[in-house]
């Protein structure tokens, strides 16, 4: 029996702003945004949280379970700053290693920093950014979004976040 190698169409990251202006149900929209993205792309997906610090949750490629992923998320809590160029550089360190040939950072985040250097420049070296925002408090992240030749997507909430993922990335 052979074994046809083929690269993937598509890796994922996930980048969670667990600060203290995203906690409560703008984490639980995360972890709904978890569940698609390792839903669309099981394989090549990889989930970050991040505040003054960043930490993978999910490495891109482990093919980690979402239930794990999920339960990890709905524990954070929103606390510190937005060092929003650490998450982004984060994801990039992820999404280097896929062999994909369309490679989306989706950030959920109200694209504030408030710690670390300026974003825009490795926001503008992603393949694809789509910011998911609350839309409740999304001009930041528009306008961050215009700077950086990323798409915005404002979400009510976790129940809004399949069809924003879904047209986002395939829309």
């Amino acid at each position: 029996m052979a074994r046809e190698w083929s690269k993937p169409e598509l890796a994922l990251c996930l980048v969670v702003d667990r600060s203290g202006s995203m906690g409560g149900d703008r984490l639980a929209t995360a972890a709904v945004a978890a569940a698609a993205c390792l839903w669309r792309a099981p394989i090549d997906t990889s989930v970050i949280a991040f505040s003054d610090d960043a930490f993978v949750l999910a490495g891109q490629g482990s093919g980690r379970a979402p239930e794990g992923v999920v339960t990890d998320l709905l524990r954070l809590r929103g606390h510190g700053t937005t060092d929003l160029a650490l998450g982004l550089r984060t994801a990039a360190a992820q999404l280097e290693r896929s062999r994909a040939s369309r490679k989306v950072t989706i950030l959920l985040s109200d694209a504030r920093p408030t710690a670390g250097s300026d974003p825009a420049e490795i926001a503008r070296s992603l393949d694809e950014l789509v910011i998911v925002a609350p839309a409740d408090d999304d001009s930041e992240a528009i306008a961050f979004a215009a700077a950086t030749g990323a798409r915005c997507v404002g979400v009510a909430g976790p129940s809004a976040i399949p069809e924003a993922i879904g047209n986002a990335l395939f829309g």
